[in-house]
């Protein structure tokens, strides 16, 4: 009677090591793993033809070709005042206009022939900054940003883009085009137009 116990909870208790074993959750740690790679950097400026979608160099040269128009334009001549407004997207493609926009304005401040004033979607932070200053009470007035002072934009930027996609049995062919066009904001009146025109081909 002893003895058929003692198997009976001797087969129990293996019972459960292996059920445990087998579905209870470990606290072990699972091993890492990691593979070896090799990364190596490439010439940004390097001409991309992975695809013949919009890519890293066709933002490049639209950026270029608008900056230098804009540029020799004499609408710049004495250091005018803009600010950023949409450029909408018409093509079947996502494209981050907001990247083109934002290269075009590197350029022209750094030429130092242009003032940008806070774009729309910039706009609320530097309320916010101002509210900050003027109604915290953690600053003295002297050197206070003073609410009422902001430079309005005389100019503002904006434009399209635009695609066609020819596609037969053994080539595809895309056809892109940027329009950027600087608006007078008092008046409405459009004071500079430039274009830039893309083609890419891809066979099989």
């Amino acid at each position: 009677m002893h003895h058929t116990l003692r198997q009976y909870i001797g087969l129990s208790l293996l019972s459960g090591a292996t059920l445990c074993l087998t579905g209870c959750p470990t606290t072990l740690s699972q091993p890492t793993v990691s593979f070896a790679r090799q990364v190596s950097y490439g010439d940004s400026k390097a001409v991309e033809t992975v695809t013949n979608e919009f890519g890293s160099t066709d933002l490049q040269m639209i950026a270029e070709k608008m900056v230098g128009s804009l540029l020799e334009d004499p609408v710049l001549a004495n250091r005018p005042t803009m600010t950023l407004s949409v450029v909408r997207n018409k093509t079947s493609e996502y494209i981050d206009t907001k990247s083109i926009m934002n290269s075009i304005q590197t350029a022209l401040v750094k030429s130092r022939k242009v003032k940008f004033a806070r774009s729309n979607d910039e706009m609320q932070a530097g309320v916010d900054e101002l509210q900050r200053q003027n109604q915290s009470g953690l600053y003295k007035s002297q050197g206070k940003a003073q609410i009422g002072k902001m430079s309005a934009a005389k100019y503002t930027l904006e434009g399209e883009i635009v695609s066609i996609v020819k596609q037969g049995s053994n080539t595809k062919d895309v056809f892109y085009k940027m329009t950027l066009k600087l608006y007078d904001v008092e008046d409405g009146s459009i004071e500079w137009q430039d274009e830039k025109e893309i083609r890419k081909t891809s066979s099989r």
